[in-house]
This record gives structure tokens, sequence and C-alpha cells, in this order.
């Protein structure tokens, strides 16, 4: 596995970026925006705050949790309530729900009384997954006492009784939760205790018996081996089911060598979904199949640069023609401030977990791997039924010596290496990347990637990545979005958080992209192509792939297959300008065309040709 990066001194990580040419011209530049824009022509209704009458949603604003899109339904989970709008409505006016339901906490006094602030002892939704095809599975922290229910995902009606959401739902709304329901059982991940102390990744709520993860050891760090999770508050990304796994995406604080110290790491983990838990001797209702490696988001070079901390993961998402997930990472906190975008190819992901294990020889030593002749047979971690461990039938009859082992070497030796073994895009010294959405099918042919990207600043990047289906080489940021409005989204949260892009959600058959922030949610279209007016050089140059040229139409917006006159950046040699300004682009559209308000673009203008 590749070193993690020191805790280096600022003037030395500065000399990493810019000090030997040959790390320097390895190094990717930041791409400038090709065209920079606002919302400031976007009307009232494209911005959704909670419901008029709601006093707490007035002062406190939405206090949006999560996304998801179900049968052309947009859900968002909130405080206190779920909302759901109808993406199919022929008179789409704006984000105006065409129902929500309404969970409060009954135990908001009770709250206070443990010590917690008012605003914190609401009921915020952090679970809201499909448990079937009509049935969502709604939890919320309820004053800090986690609750599950059903719901009818079209009636938003409840069934049956409320269950405890302990190890399914966060205690606190600040504390980060994944879940997925996989084969009729709930997969979930999140801090299982008022303290948040017990990190647990547990399996409830189906045929299988419920399974958790090792407890966090409290003893200090140096004397431990590493544990399912050493970290006692581990952040927790994502989920994905794939194949006879459910795979788990989150970053922690580790030692792996005594020399760096504790430092953030990204990491993956999965489970084998057959896993019923060890014997009575060992791993009994516990994991016998817990593995863990490291994503590796770096950029290669004479010192490699390291993005070590996951924030965000979408996908899987097709790359290149292989299934892909794609993250973005930040560096260390205390390190020149940088993001990157990464993607990981799942047959990579899937080949990692072949490595050797790894283990800490003495207190004070470096991770090292395990000999293959120390490990036992068969390969632990194995699906109890499956490939070398298909002699065994359950995974309580595999031999205790393999439960022993797993149960102190979760770790596994490589780390995953990022897609094309280089990352996306990067960028330092600028806002902080958040969250990531990605269109593996845009453009007339469907082939082309485009990634959305928010930042800590409220601004959304429209980027194509190098080899995405353009033929570029290089990362092309195509817009630079300020999504944020400070009069519709305020709150009493701080200037610095309330700017922050917390969810990005894509409605492709929409052509939609909904941007969160705690106190708000807004739509932006992913193009307004109009805005190129009558000039076709304008238009091509975007290199938008959702925009395109048509025979006495001009710029129009391409949404999906099916365009045949249609002429897209690389099609052929524009001849004829038509009508070219010189100047910004979109100079000829009327009130109202540009989606995004006022556009400024450093391309060169488009001159008409003789």
């Amino acid at each position: 596995m590749p070193r993690g990066p020191p805790l280096t001194p600022l003037p030395l990580l500065f000399l990493l970026l810019s000090s030997t040419p040959r790390t320097e011209a390895s190094f990717p530049q930041d791409p400038l925006p090709l065209a920079t824009s606002d919302l400031q022509g976007l009307p009232p209704l494209s911005w959704f705050r909670g419901l008029e009458d709601d006093a707490v949603a007035g002062e406190l604003g939405l206090d949006f949790q999560r996304f998801l899109i179900l049968n052309r339904t947009l859900l968002v989970a909130a405080r206190d309530h779920v909302f759901s709008f109808d993406l199919q409505a022929q008179d789409w006016e704006g984000l105006v729900p065409d129902k929500y339901l309404t969970w409060r906490s009954q135990d908001v006094e009770n709250c206070a009384v443990r010590g917690k602030l008012r605003d914190e002892c609401y009921n915020y939704i952090r679970v809201l997954v499909p448990r079937d095809s009509r049935t969502l599975l709604a939890c919320g922290t309820n004053s800090f006492s986690p609750m599950c229910r059903s719901y009818g995902i079209s009636s938003l009606q409840q069934e049956g009784e409320e269950l405890s959401g302990q190890a399914r739902c966060p205690f606190d709304a600040t504390q980060s939760t994944v879940a997925i329901f996989a084969e009729g059982s709930l997969y979930s991940a999140t801090a299982a205790d008022f303290q948040a102390s017990d990190a647990v990744v547990y399996r409830s709520f189906g045929p299988q018996p419920p399974l958790r993860s090792a407890k966090y050891d409290s003893k200090p760090v140096k004397t431990l081996p590493v544990s399912s999770l050493p970290s006692p508050e581990p952040h927790f990304v994502h989920a994905v089911e794939h194949r006879d796994h459910v795979y788990f995406f989150f970053r922690e604080v580790s030692v792996e060598d005594a020399r760096l110290g504790r430092v953030q790491f990204s990491r993956v983990a999965r489970v084998c979904k057959r896993d019923v838990g060890g014997s009575p001797r060992a791993l009994d209702r516990h994991w016998t199949s817990f593995l863990k490696l490291r994503l590796n988001c770096s950029v290669p070079g004479d010192s490699t640069f390291y993005f070590d901390a996951l924030q965000a993961l979408t996908g899987p998402v097709p790359l290149h023609g292989r299934s892909a997930l794609f993250g973005v990472f930040t560096t260390q906190t205390n390190s020149i401030p940088g993001s990157a975008v990464c993607a990981f190819y799942l047959d990579d992901i899937e080949h990692g977990f072949e490595g050797k294990f790894k283990e800490q020889r003495s207190p004070d030593g470096a991770w090292t791997p395990v000999p293959e002749d120390r490990v036992p047979s068969p390969r632990p971690g194995s699906c109890a039924g499956l490939g070398r461990a298909a002699s065994f039938p359950s995974s309580r009859d595999l031999p205790d010596e393999v439960l022993t082992f797993i149960k102190a070497h979760p770790l596994l030796d490589p780390a995953v290496p990022p897609a094309t073994h280089r990352p996306l895009l990067t960028r330092t010294g600028r806002a902080l990347l958040t969250q990531v959405a990605v269109d593996g099918a845009a453009g007339r042919h469907g082939n082309t990637t485009v990634l959305f990207l928010g930042t800590e600043d409220g601004t959304v990047l429209k980027v194509l990545p190098p080899g995405g289906g353009h033929g570029n080489t290089e990362p092309v940021l195509l817009e630079e979005i300020d999504t944020y409005s400070s009069s519709r989204c305020g709150g009493k949260r701080s200037a610095q958080l309330a700017r922050r892009v917390l969810g990005l959600e894509l409605d492709p058959d929409g052509h939609r992209l909904f941007v969160a922030f705690s106190g708000c949610v807004v739509h932006v279209p992913l193009s307004r192509c109009t805005r190129h007016g009558a000039c076709q050089r304008s238009c091509l140059d975007s290199q938008d792939p959702y925009c395109g040229w048509e025979s006495f139409k001009g710029c129009v917006d391409v949404r999906g297959p099916g365009w045949t006159d249609l002429e897209q950046d690389g099609d052929k040699v524009v001849m004829d300008q038509g009508d070219c300004h010189d100047g910004a682009t979109g100079s000829h559209s009327g009130p109202g065309d540009s989606a995004y308000g006022e556009l400024s673009s450093p391309t060169q203008p488009c001159l008409q040709l003789a």
C-alpha cells in the first residue's frame, strides 16, 4: 500500500506542489470555467425552504437531510417532514410539494433536560430508503431517541408501528449514517449510542439474523490491533449492494504508521449477504466477513500528493464502458486546502479484497503484509457456501482459527487505485468540494459523462472529465454557477455553513439538477442553450454536451439520443456563423432566456466568416 501523507509543515507541502520541475509538470492545474453564472433569472418557485405556515422553518430554514428519487418522484427529507415533488407534472411550476408527511418528536422537553439545545431536539429524518416497490423506511433522530417508521411510497401514509432506530439512525443529526436494503434486510452504518462512541455496521429487518460489527475498544490506540472500525467516529458516506456483498464507504482517523500519527484515511468495507455470524466460541452474532481497504485518491509524481478524506460518493455509473463510483476527496485538515474527484471501478474494488492481510507486529511498528503461510483456510472473509468457502454451508461452520484471524486482521494491504490512475479533477487553494452527482449518459449519443460538483461556498461546477466520451484529455470546467441565495436560504446557521452544498440530485428526464443547502433546496436546468442566441460558433464552442445546433431552431437543449438534424462540438467545421456578435455569448438571449441570470464567458467572441 502507498504510504499515507505525513503531517507535513506547510512550507514543505508548498514545495511538493511547486519546487521540482518534474513534480510541478505532473501536478494538474485548476481548470478555468468557460462560463460563470448565477441564479438571478430564476423565478421564486425555484427555491423551497419549507411550509409557509411552519414557524420553525421560518426561523431555522428547511434543515435539509437527504434526497431520494423514486418512480419520477423527488423526496426531500428534512426536519420533522418528508416532502414529495411530482417530477412528471405537466404544469411544473417549480418546487411545490404535492404531498408531505409530518413526523414531530414527542420528547422535546426531555431532550432539553438532558443538556441538548432546543434547536437539536427536533426529529431530523436521517434515513430514507425504499424497502420494496411500495414501501419506504424513514428513521429520525426524534430528540436523541431515534425511531423508524414505514410509509407508503405513493401515499406517504404510515404503515405499521414505530420501531427503534438504534443502530439504524444516529442520535444526533450531525452524525453520519448510510442505509440500504438488500434482499429484504436493512444494512446500516452509523453511531449506535448517545455518546457516538459505538460505530456499527448493522443488519436488521429481514430474513437473515441481525449482525453487527465488533465494538470499538477504548484502550490506548498504540496498544491496539486494528478493530473492525478502529476510529470511534468514522464518517459514513455511501453504501452499495453488488453481487454477493454490501459495500460501505467511509473515512476514519487511524494509525497505520507510528511515524505519521493519527491521520484520516478513506476506506471501503464489505460484508457477505450470506453471513449469519460466527460460532458461540468466536464472533457470535458478529460479522465473519467484515474486511476493509483503503481508497487511494492521489496525484502521482516525484512526491505523491494525497487527497485522503472522502466527502461524498455516487454511483455506480458507466465510465469508459466499466461500472464506476465517483467520489469527492479533500486533503488532511492541517494541509493545504485542496479537493479532488476520483472514480473507482467496481471490479478494481472487488479485486482489492483479494489482496494480502495487514498486521502490526509491534505497538510502534509499521503495518506490514501477513505472510501467506500464516493465513488460515478457507480465506478469512470469504462467503460461506461460495467460492473458496463452498464446503462450509454456513458461516457458523467456519473453523475457529478463521474467525479468530479475521477478527484481528480486518484490514487488507492494497489500496484501490483511481480509474486512469489519477484524479479526474483537482482544485487547490479554492473552496473545497462537498458533493458530486454524475450523468453518465449525456449528449446526443448518450455516452458522455458530466460531473456536477457542489462546493462549500455555494457554487456548482459542471465538468467534463478526461475521456468521458467527449474526446478531451484534460478536465473541462464548462460552467461555474453560483446557486446560493442568502435571502431565500438563510436561517440561524452561520453564513459559512449556510452556503455549503449538502446534496445534489440529478433528474436527467426533466433536465434538472436539484441543489440542497441547509436552509433550502433549489432546482436549476442542466443547461439553457438559448443563451447562445443565433450564434452557431458560440453554441458549439461551449462544448456543452447538453447543447446542439439544429437547423432553423438554433442552439437547443439535447435531452438524450434520438436527435438527427443536430451538430455538436467536433461534428464538422462551422461555415456559416449566422447572427454572431462580438462580446460574451448569449448576447441575443431575450428576457428570461438565461436561466442562470447574467452570463460571462472567457471564450473568444463569435465572429462571422466571409
